[in-house]
């Protein structure tokens, strides 16, 4: 009777695992499923419906399980092929390819010219060769080559989250926040403990310059694994950085320079990494470096802040008007017509249009500076500068001198009543002082005798002449 009762469940295990293949055929993989657990219920001692319920929550996606299905089916029936092969898949694709090479390999031991278990075997190997690179490169910090190695792994590893972890952490570490973001964000819709994402989704926000909110996460991650060193690591040094940056505007704000550069240099020393942190931090060093007068410093770390974030517009204005300020006018434009580029704003067009006045203004002769004076200088202090100075270069002054001198000191002179011409005038001065082009009312500079101007200025027919009264000294005497 016993005998009778097993052959039928035999028979109706059979029948829904025919079912189950032909639901399997189709595609239809819930149904497959559903009918194999049917024959298993049937009969728990079967191998090959541990087999078959294996292949269809692999396509399925459900390799955890699966891998569950495989190992009984092989340990029903060591000899079964198929069931090796798919505990090795299973393994490869949670990311265990030490494991998935023993089952491969023991597939081969039953059937050596097995090309599938050929070909697995060989997958297998190969990602163990991509993980053992990608450990290497993640310590020589090169990123991409870890990305790379970690989607040529994920090919044949598609649900290890090990790896994803390790990709996403990577594509943090080089700024491509949202493809880390995605990554994370699948692994906690399924897993909304895993700490390892947790961390991933902090360390974007930590490297977006949201350090609030990247604490959180961080804290989270330590909840659900107290001993996660990256997490502890990495909400360390977003407290401190949180800390000194918030010290070191304190200390701006306050007016005491000197402890916000060492605060903000101090901030920049905890996390290299931190590009767009270290990018205000070095802005914002620059600003205190300006109000310190130290001008070429506050050059450098603004030119430090757009190497880490070439959209920062801030530091390429602050760097602009530092520029402005040490009369570095071609550099000064090119900022400005970046940040005009990026954000067309009238007070941007204003700043860009000043900087190339400078700029042209910079390319003429500076009249101020060949009279010595300062370009607020009133009318007296421009007189006396130019008597001091056509009484230097007067060309009967180095009569006696060689031909090269007397050419430069011709030329000097001649250059010293241009610009008292131009300075002493009022309508001419505006003009120049404006940028404006003196040619365009007649003004041409080539057109003037530099004699003339000399005995206007100082009077009489005769002018003057000098006298040698020893060695090195002239007088002038008028005619």
């Amino acid at each position: 009777m016993m005998w009778k009762l097993l052959r039928g469940h035999s028979r109706e295990a059979e029948s829904f695992k025919e079912q189950g293949n032909a639901y399997y055929a189709k595609k239809d993989y819930n149904e497959a499923y559903n009918y194999y657990t049917k024959a298993i219920d049937m009969c728990p001692k079967n191998a090959s419906y541990y087999g078959n319920r294996a292949a269809t929550l692999m396509m399925l996606g459900r390799f955890r399980e699966a891998l569950g299905d495989a190992q009984q089916s092989v340990r029903l029936d060591d000899s079964f092929v198929r069931g090796h092969l798919r505990e090795g898949k299973c393994h490869l694709s949670l990311g265990n390819a030490m494991a998935a090479c023993r089952c491969f390999q023991k597939a081969l031991e039953l059937d050596h010219r097995n090309t599938q278990a050929q070909q697995e075997f060989k997958n297998a190997t190969a990602v163990l060769e991509y993980e053992k690179i990608a450990e290497m490169d993640f310590e020589k910090r090169d990123y991409r080559k870890v990305v790379f190695c970690m989607d040529r792994a994920l090919e044949f590893a598609p649900a290890c989250h090990r790896f994803k972890i390790l990709k996403a952490e990577c594509l943090a570490l080089l700024g491509r926040y949202p493809e880390a973001q995605s990554v994370a964000s699948d692994i906690l819709r399924m897993d909304s403990t895993n700490a390892d994402a947790l961390y991933v989704r902090g360390l974007c926000l930590y490297y977006e310059d949201c350090i609030e909110k990247a604490v959180q996460f961080f804290v989270q991650a330590l909840r659900m694994a107290p001993d996660h060193e990256k997490a502890c690591l990495a909400c360390r040094n977003a407290k401190a950085l949180k800390a000194k940056k918030e010290d070191g505007n304190k200390a701006f704000k306050d007016g005491n320079y000197k402890l916000a550069y060492e605060l903000y240099t101090e901030a920049l020393g905890i996390d290299p990494n931190n590009i767009k942190t270290n990018a205000k931090l070095y802005c914002n060093r620059g600003t205190v470096n300006a109000k310190l007068r130290k001008l070429d410093d506050a050059i450098e770390d603004c030119t430090n802040a757009v190497k880490l974030d070439d959209t920062y517009i801030k530091a390429y204005l602050r760097r602009a008007q530092c520029y402005m300020d040490t009369e570095q006018y071609e550099e000064a434009v090119r900022d400005y017509e970046k940040v005009y580029q990026t954000e067309k704003t009238k007070e941007h067009k204003q700043l860009l249009k000043n900087a190339q006045l400078e700029l042209k203004k910079s390319k003429r002769k500076d009249y101020y500076k060949i009279l010595g004076v300062d370009k607020n200088a009133s009318e007296d202090e421009i007189k006396k500068a130019y008597r001091k100075r056509a009484l230097m270069h007067h060309p009967d002054r180095h009569s006696g001198a060689s031909a090269e001198v007397q050419k430069e000191e011709e030329k000097k002179f001649k250059e010293v009543g241009e610009a008292f011409t131009i300075l002493s005038d009022p309508k001419k001065k505006t003009r120049y002082d404006s940028g404006q082009d003196l040619d365009e009312e007649g003004m041409n500079m080539g057109d003037f005798d530099a004699n003339n101007i000399f005995k206007a200025f100082f009077g009489g027919p005769g002018g003057f002449s000098f006298e040698a009264s020893g060695p090195g000294n002239f007088f002038f005497q008028f005619g």
